[in-house]
């Protein structure tokens, strides 16, 4: 069995991570991944702190195994947020779309191990420094928030450059993907897209049906003009923020058209006027099942082309 030094750290069985996704990754699924042998991962998003603790509470009651909360640092939240996953004993904090100094110490206080997801070599050396257990590089073929480094120069390049586990992201979905990033030296994959389409998430299924008809070219980029480029499904929604960036709408205006799209996208299945955010792996997205089923059947594709490949080396 492929273990990695992620499943120790973590407690864990399978060196598979969940991307915590905002309005996608709720207690049902997170309990989910952390009961089949993963790391589970709360979506906090921009959601208020009442609705972060009862999301942490129905996921204690759904599993005793570890699990996460991910925050990104521009909710106007954080420091609540981060107050919760100490009261709460969370045993693991992901952060994203910043640098998460400011709360390392914090947290790591607490005896909370905290991983933040890194888009830049740069960024992940300083957080090394700064005392995160691991760190999550993610390229730009991953869904919502991206960076502009792709994963197969990125993952190589930040496992050389720091001395802490790398986790690989953006661009996973089979046990393919997960024997390419250990190749690359990661410890393991996290996974955002391929989970929306299990039994277990709670995503409204107009978006899971979306992504099953997606292919290799069904992705976009926008939101570039404000410094914040955002990976999803083309579609009306995609089609007019694109325009209104090329056409020199205000920071404002694009701002205000964006609000709350992907939760009318997520939650009230409106996937025209909405953003279905997801990864460039999306058009290797052909089933749904449950979580265990798909983890198990990554670990199982995993070891079968360890076997293929090690039947190349001779062994």
């Amino acid at each position: 069995m492929i273990r990695t030094v992620l499943c120790d750290m973590l407690g864990i069985r399978y060196p598979i991570v969940q991307g915590g996704m905002a309005w996608v990754a709720t207690a049902e699924l997170v309990a989910a991944v952390s009961e089949a042998g993963g790391l589970g991962v709360l979506g906090g998003g921009n959601a208020p702190p009442d609705y972060v603790r009862d999301q942490v509470r129905k996921t204690k009651a759904l599993t005793r195994n570890p699990f996460a909360v991910n925050i990104p640092l521009f909710s106007p939240f954080v420091d609540d947020i981060v107050q919760i996953c100490i009261d709460e004993g969370v045993p693991v904090v992901m952060t994203g779309a910043g640098s998460p100094s400011a709360i390392v110490p914090r947290l790591k206080d607490a005896g909370i191990k905290v991983i933040p997801v890194v888009g830049s070599v740069a960024l992940a050396v300083r957080l090394a420094r700064d005392g995160v257990d691991a760190v999550v590089a993610e390229g730009m073929e991953s869904g919502g928030h991206i960076g502009d480094v792709a994963t197969l120069p990125l993952v190589p390049q930040v496992v050389d450059a720091v001395d802490i586990p790398v986790i690989a992201a953006g661009g996973f979905a089979d046990g393919r993907g997960l024997l390419a990033a250990l190749a690359l030296g990661a410890v393991g994959i996290q996974m955002g897209t391929r989970f929306i389409c299990t039994e277990e998430c709670t995503v409204h299924p107009n978006y899971k049906e979306r992504i099953l008809r997606a292919n290799d070219r069904a992705t976009i980029t926008t939101g570039h003009s404000l410094g914040h480029p955002v990976r999803a499904i083309r579609n009306q929604m995609t089609t007019r923020f694109a325009e209104m960036e090329k056409t020199g709408a205000t920071e404002a205006e694009v701002i205000e058209f964006g609000t709350g799209k992907l939760r009318l996208a997520a939650v009230e299945g409106d996937v025209v006027n909405g953003s279905v955010m997801a990864g460039q792996i999306a058009g290797l997205v052909r089933d749904i099942v449950p979580v265990r089923v798909l983890i198990e059947r990554i670990m199982a594709e995993a070891e079968a082309h360890l076997a293929r490949l090690n039947t190349l080396a001779g062994r």
